[in-house]
């Protein structure tokens, strides 16, 4: 069965982008709504910096249409402070800060790795996993995230970042970064092109596909997740 495709950006309040993407005079409240009206999926960030509210993950599922579905990226006190060391307490904090209030559009989980983490066989991996250090890119580590069922993030990362796009469990996990500049760069009609064969293809060999774009720093991750949208739609 063929997996479906989800594409998307990485937040969506940043105040460049009013009266850009989003429309002069739209209430800020809004602009999930708003955001959400034209992709399928959102990649919650501020779960990243700090513990949301469970009254915030409510009014966001209820703010999205019925078949919306987020991704929520783990805490950085997680993945960057505690080093995914005896992190049992620090997770049962963050999930239950309210992130299973989102019910049924709760997507795949994110966990982001610092470049000075490297690979250890031994630590527990869960989810997603976006890695920044060149030791993760072994058959080890792919077998590893293998018997974990954790997706492998295909990270494009304008060449600063290891760019792996090993297929590690049933769903895959795309962060577009940005496609000649990290995080300020807009993606070309042809990269475009390219990255839409991918998503077909691996929704073909039946992978869920999530993807997100983070090149938020001039404004061009939400035209750029609507124009991927249109391609694969």
């Amino acid at each position: 069965m063929a997996g479906r495709v989800r594409i998307g950006i990485s937040g969506w309040t940043y105040a460049g982008w009013r009266g850009d993407f989003y429309p002069r005079g739209l209430v800020q409240r809004r602009e999930l709504e708003y955001a959400a009206e034209r992709m399928t999926s959102i990649e919650i960030n501020g779960s990243f910096y700090s513990l949301q509210r469970p009254t915030s993950y409510a009014a966001w599922r209820d703010q999205t249409p019925e078949d919306f579905v987020f991704a929520v990226k783990g805490g950085r006190y997680i993945t960057h402070m505690k080093k995914l060391r005896d992190v049992e307490t620090t997770l049962a904090n963050f999930f239950a800060s309210g992130v299973l209030a989102l019910r049924p559009k709760l997507g795949p989980l994110l966990w982001q790795l610092p470049e000075n983490l490297p690979f250890d066989a031994d630590r527990p991996l869960r989810h997603a996993l976006e890695f920044r250090s060149t030791s993760y890119c072994t058959q080890e580590a792919y077998a590893l995230l293998r018997e974990h069922d954790v997706a492998c993030v295909v990270a494009d990362t304008a060449g600063r970042w290891p760019h792996v796009e090993e297929r590690t469990s049933d769903h895959r996990y795309v962060r577009l970064h940005g496609d000649t500049e990290l995080y300020t760069s807009g993606y070309s009609d042809a990269s475009l092109d390219v990255w839409a064969g991918k998503c077909r293809r691996w929704a073909a060999d039946g992978e869920d596909v999530y993807v997100y774009f983070d090149n938020d720093a001039k404004g061009f991750a939400p035209h750029d997740a609507v124009r991927l949208l249109e391609r694969v739609s």
